[in-house]
């Protein structure tokens, strides 16, 4: 087999892969386009939005997009404008207060030393689990 073969098979298989890629996405988006519904709110509506925080923060692994909630009116979640800190670039600064518990996560191979955080600005009930190690990295001043 010659080498322009070798390439016109392997560009081939290449045009079929990205064929059933493609009509794999088309398949998704007709199923999440028959759920989507248009939300509307009008002036005055109280919304909640799910964010996700940038880089560097600890607490907040999980990714998200902005996804707008309607929900009831809630004084326990609603942190005052002037107690929000953000830095230069914008982004939301949270700082922990207290370790208040540890555990280890068994996995197969591996144990993972697990801390219990209370950020500044919420609640005892809004207590995080977070890496030991990632935890002494960043806020050693907690270990002392």
């Amino acid at each position: 087999m010659g080498s322009l073969e070798v390439v016109q098979e392997t560009s081939s298989i290449f045009d079929q892969i990205k064929a059933r890629m493609k009509a794999s996405q088309d398949c998704q988006k007709s199923y999440a386009d028959k759920r989507r519904r248009p939300i509307e709110f009008n002036v005055g509506d109280n919304v909640m939005i799910k964010v996700s925080s940038w880089k560097g923060i600890i607490c907040f692994r999980k990714k998200g997009k902005l996804s707008p909630r309607k929900c009831l009116a809630d004084d326990t979640s609603h942190v005052p404008l002037i107690d929000i800190e953000v830095d230069e670039r914008l982004n939301y600064i949270k700082q922990p207060v207290k370790i208040v518990d540890r555990k280890d996560k068994q996995l197969r191979q591996k144990v993972i030393p697990l801390v219990k955080v209370i950020w500044k600005h919420r609640k005892g009930s809004d207590a995080t689990w977070e890496s030991e190690e990632e935890m002494r990295k960043y806020y050693p001043q907690l270990f002392m």
